[in-house]
């Protein structure tokens, strides 16, 4: 192998260096976790304003010949089907990110999915337009899904492949913080547009008001994006022309298993995440008539507040994930987010602001301290050949299990029984799912990312089994 301009090889355990051995500054890796950063920050408020809109005003504007209830379940249900997309936009990237490169996918998702918010702001109504009206919504929510199945694999990888091997956890939570920062921002813009236009006014303009300004954030976050060098791991794998020429072939012949298992690990976390990020909550607190019925405003606020502190225990179990390892990390995490699925219900239905605050930021708690090792946790499962095909689609397919539809799920749950006990107990399995994937899966906090080293990435994580 030729060395090229500007590279050279070292030790791994030198100061400075990567696991591959290729020189990765100070510089590069701070560009790296702001552009990670602020790229899933952007590609998340985008696919959260949709989930929002959808619990508040999407049924009225696009599915109101459905009936109030049955139209509530459909919009609930199209935050769902870009999870049924997710899958594509993870075979498409996983399958160019390990031939091409994790840099150029990170910013073809990005504008695939700005493109798609901003139209959503501009879209007629069913009183418009009549049924090409929820038609064209549902085509900018599959965009959407495509792109948000691509979007995560490749920016995880950048920040771990670029990460000291001892600070994988805290480098591989960056991308996990733009989640709740994407959540906490449109929140914020919802709320404030139910405050600068209230009632019918946000009915009529104010919602689409987020979606438009989507448009700035992705030349920001564009911009950003194109400064990152490429993923030292892959610069390695193309320049020894180590390229695999179909790793999805290779991943499901090899690896399904793992793929199956690394899914359920997200599912438990993704399916209780979405009782906010989805828009449950919202909607379950300020429907009228409802058992609460809090101020919409008041309501966006308050999920804000929770995504300052699902930011803070993102962060701080990637930390602390590099110091305890990533299992016991999850375990705590699948601990503390089963007390906050217990509490949700009985502290909302308190029926004040505050209770509702002290419900999520419990809950946020647990979500994420079973969110913030996710992706060095699942970079280190993969051989790194195929890596990106890994972990999108393990990605895609727990998210699908978990978040595509537990909005819809607990909207007919209460509507069947008029209770919220059967939602608790539903989050409650699928927390216990989580706990059981993670404890099938052993430890492998700072193992080697390399090409070199893909023999021993190729040993099977899963207990019990030796070979994948």
């Amino acid at each position: 192998m030729s060395d090229q301009p500007g590279r050279s090889r070292a030790s791994a355990a030198q100061p400075g260096f990567t696991p591959t051995g290729t020189i990765a500054s100070h510089d590069d890796r701070r560009r790296v976790v702001f552009a990670t950063v602020v790229g899933t920050t952007v590609e998340w408020y985008d696919f959260f304003i949709y989930a929002f809109a959808a619990a508040t005003v999407f049924a009225a504007l696009f599915f109101e010949p459905m009936g109030k209830e049955f139209a509530q379940i459909v919009a609930f249900f199209t935050v769902g089907v870009s999870f049924l997309f997710r899958p594509l936009g993870a075979f498409l990237a996983g399958h160019f990110g390990d031939r091409i490169g994790r840099r150029p996918m990170l910013v073809i998702t990005l504008l695939v999915m700005g493109a798609a918010t901003t139209l959503v702001g501009v879209l007629p109504t069913h009183a418009a337009i009549g049924v090409w009206a929820p038609i064209l919504l549902i085509v900018l929510r599959v965009l959407q899904g495509i792109s948000a199945g691509g979007e995560w694999g490749g920016a995880v990888l950048m920040a771990v492949e670029h990460a000291p091997r001892h600070k994988r956890g805290l480098f591989g939570a960056s991308p996990q913080i733009g989640v709740p920062i994407g959540l906490l921002l449109a929140s914020m813009m919802l709320a404030l547009m139910a405050q600068i236009a209230p009632g019918d006014a946000f009915l009529e303009w104010g919602w689409r008001v987020p979606f438009l300004l989507s448009i700035l954030l992705i030349g920001v976050g564009y911009w950003v994006r194109r400064r990152v060098s490429e993923s030292p791991v892959f610069a390695e794998i193309a320049e020894r022309k180590e390229e695999t020429r179909m790793p999805i072939v290779q991943l499901l012949r090899h690896h399904a298993p793992l793929v199956l298992i690394a899914a359920l690990v997200f599912a438990g976390n993704n399916a209780v995440g979405y009782m906010t990020t989805g828009g449950y909550m919202q909607r379950y607190a300020t429907a009228t008539p409802g058992p609460i019925e809090l101020d919409t405003s008041a309501v966006f606020w308050v999920v804000a507040l929770s995504g300052v502190t699902w930011l803070i225990s993102t962060w701080f179990a990637g930390w602390i994930s590099d110091r305890i390892g990533r299992r016991n990390t999850y375990i705590a995490g699948w601990l503390l987010q089963l007390v906050g699925v217990f509490l949700l219900f009985p502290l909302t239905n308190i029926g004040t602001v505050a209770s509702l605050a002290v419900a999520l930021v419990v809950l946020t708690i647990g979500l994420g301290l079973t969110y913030g090792p996710q992706a060095a946790l699942y970079a280190e499962l993969f051989p790194a050949s195929i890596r990106f095909s890994g972990v999108s689609i393990s990605y895609a397919i727990g998210a699908i299990l978990g978040g595509a539809f537990s909005p819809l799920i607990a909207q007919a749950i209460f509507q069947a029984t008029g209770e919220t006990m059967g939602i608790t107990w539903y989050l409650a399995g699928m927390t216990a799912i989580g706990l059981i994937a993670t404890l099938l899966l052993r430890d492998r906090s700072g193992i080697p990312l390399g090409p070199e080293h893909e023999a021993e990435q190729a040993k099977s994580p899963i207990h019990g089994l030796t070979k994948a």
